[in-house]
Order: structure tokens, then sequence, then C-alpha cells
């Protein structure tokens, strides 16, 4: 539904603005800060804490085969497109709690929670024009481009204002927040994201021109926080517009097929750490060895599926899937990790000797 169609947002100005970054680099201490320069400058705000809104279950481990931990992706995309799917819903109907599908297993208390600061007295009465601004913060990690892509999308489709902030911390300092926490993540998930985050490009992705930076290592600044809400005033003034062509659909398509090729090679490199793990105990491998060869080559399938992922998008010519030999690519993608993987079996076994 375009934004001249949605009832009681044609005249309201809006806003999406993505926080993104390692956990514990100060996503909710910015977006609480956020939330009291709303209010000054009369701003309807809130915050879309992904983490409370998606169940625990869906970010946990499904299950373990021959040591190798295997992670469910397609739950936890779900969640995340459900939380999307609120806003939107929110977007069409601005003036009531929500009323969520049973099908939606995001956290509805968490949900009407966020919602309950935007909504005002007589809200119900969309004619009203003078209606104060709106800004979700959206906060999450949302270290690949596709997971930003869908929020820029959703801006778009509403002609919302758009905008990104990127906070930027060493590692060190966010595992030492993290274990600070009453309820800390596993360091390990800290260090996989490093390698998987991909912060906002906008030389590379002209849809994130709207975005900044912050280094967060240190104490945020009022330089940092006058630039923060600049970026997004600017954004609320400033609407996206639907696109006149098909060059945003595009890149989505971009997108989706990377996902694709990521996700079926991910697959077949589960299967052949499988099969290492079987020669590997033919062997009479120790169980340390084992533990090492399972850590070894987990690390391994991560740098590559990383690098893979960020190679295809920047050298690939294709729009969509059916440009390309999708079970090509993936088996010649598979016979590169297989090179690796046989060199990492190779010294384990010669080790255990």
């Amino acid at each position: 539904m375009a934004a001249e169609e949605a009832g009681g947002l044609s005249r309201t100005p809006a806003c999406l603005c993505v926080l993104c970054g390692l956990p514990a680099a100060g996503k909710s201490f910015l977006a609480g800060t956020v939330l009291r320069s709303a209010a000054q400058r009369g701003w309807r705000a809130s915050v879309v804490p992904y983490d409370d809104l998606i169940p625990e279950q869906a970010f946990q481990t499904r299950g373990e085969e021959d040591g190798v931990k295997l992670q469910e992706h397609t739950e936890w995309k779900l969640h995340r497109q459900a939380v999307l799917q609120c806003i939107e819903q929110f977007l069409e109907k601005p003036g009531v709690l929500a009323e969520l599908p049973s099908s939606c297993q995001i956290n509805r208390a968490a949900w009407n929670q966020c919602i309950l600061p935007l909504i005002q007295p007589g809200a119900e009465d969309c004619s009203q024009a003078d209606r104060a601004p709106l800004l979700f913060l959206l906060d999450d990690n949302f270290y690949y481009p596709s997971m930003r892509y869908e929020v820029y999308q959703l801006a778009r489709k509403y002609s919302l204002g758009f905008c990104q902030v990127y906070l930027q911390c060493d590692v060190e300092s966010c595992i030492s927040r993290n274990q600070s926490r009453s309820k800390p993540i596993p360091t390990e998930v800290i260090l996989d994201m490093v390698k998987r985050l991909e912060s906002p490009n906008p030389q590379k992705n002209s849809w994130e021109t709207n975005s900044i930076s912050l280094n967060t290592t240190d104490d945020l600044s009022e330089c940092d926080m006058q630039m923060v809400m600049e970026l997004i005033s600017s954004a609320l003034s400033n609407p996206l517009s639907p696109a006149e062509d098909n060059t945003e659909q595009k890149e989505a398509d971009r997108l989706k097929c990377a996902s694709s090729v990521v996700h079926q090679t991910d697959q077949a490199c589960r299967r052949r750490i499988s099969e290492a793990m079987r020669t590997a105990r033919e062997n009479q491998v120790a169980p340390e060895h084992m533990r090492s060869l399972a850590a070894q080559l987990n690390e391994s399938k991560a740098t590559f599926l990383h690098n893979l992922r960020r190679q295809f998008l920047e050298e690939a010519s294709f729009t969509k899937e059916e440009d390309i030999d999708v079970g090509r690519v993936v088996e010649r993608a598979v016979d590169v990790f297989d090179h690796e993987k046989k060199e990492i079996l190779l010294r384990i076994i010669n080790e255990n000797k």
C-alpha cells in the first residue's frame, strides 16, 4: 500500500532508524538516549528490541551432529520478518494495539509495550492533521546488508524516512561489557559475528547513503548525539519515494540469490564436515583432537562462507537466480572448501600419531 493509502500516516512524518553493530556495542544505551532527546522535540518514539520480541529458542542451537553444532536459520528469519510485519500493521492501523494473527510467534506483550508510547488519545480519528512525528528505533545486530535492506524496503513502501547508525566498537570491549550483563551471550557468538558483520557501505549500496558510524568503544559525546539527532531529523524531513525503476528490485534479487547460494553451500559444507569427522573416528583420532578438528572445520567454514558471500555480491553480474546456474556455483564453491577440509583433516590425523 502506498503512503497516501496508509490510514492515519499520509500526513504524519515517520522514520525507521536502524541501530546496528556487535552485541554489547551500545545500541540499547544509544536508543534510550535518543528516546529522551526525541521526547524533548515532541516526537513519538519507540525502541523495537529484536531480542525481546523474538523468542529465545529461535536463537538457540537445534542439535549436534558428529560434534558439529547445527543452527536452523529458517525459523529465526521468519521471526525477523514478523517484527517488520508488526511495524507494517501499526503503520496501517496506528491507533490500536496489536491484533496479531495466531501464527505470529513474536512476544505480543513486548510488542504492545513498544507501540504504547506511539498511541495518542483519540488516535482512532485518523483524519487529524497535526500529529507528532513517529520514530521507530530498530535495535538489533543487522550484520548482513540484506537484513537492513528489508527495513529500507518497508520505508520505501510507506514513504517513510530511513537512516542507519552503525555502532563501531572493538571486540574486546564488547566481550567485556557482555560478560557484565545479567544474561550474557556466549563469547563465541560475538566472535562469530565479527566474521559475518558487514557494516553500512554507501559507496557500494546507494540505499545506505543516509548512514553514520559512531565509535562506541568510549562513551558517546554530545557531538555524537547531535549527529544522530540531525540524521534522524533529516530522514523525517526527506522521506523515501517509491522507486520509479527496478534498480532496487534488482538489488533485492541479487541479495536473495546470494543468500540462496550461501545457504546451499553451507548445507553442503556441513555434510563434508560430517564426513571428515567420521574419517577421523575411523582413524582412531583421540577425543581432544576430535574437538580440535570440529572447531577448526567450523571456523574454516564460517570464514569461507563469509568470503564467498562478499565475493559473490561484488563480482557477479547476475540479477536473479534464474540468470545463473546456482547448482554449478555451489558445486565449485564446495570443491574449494573440500580442499581446505582435507588439509585440516590430514594435519589433525598426523598430530594424533
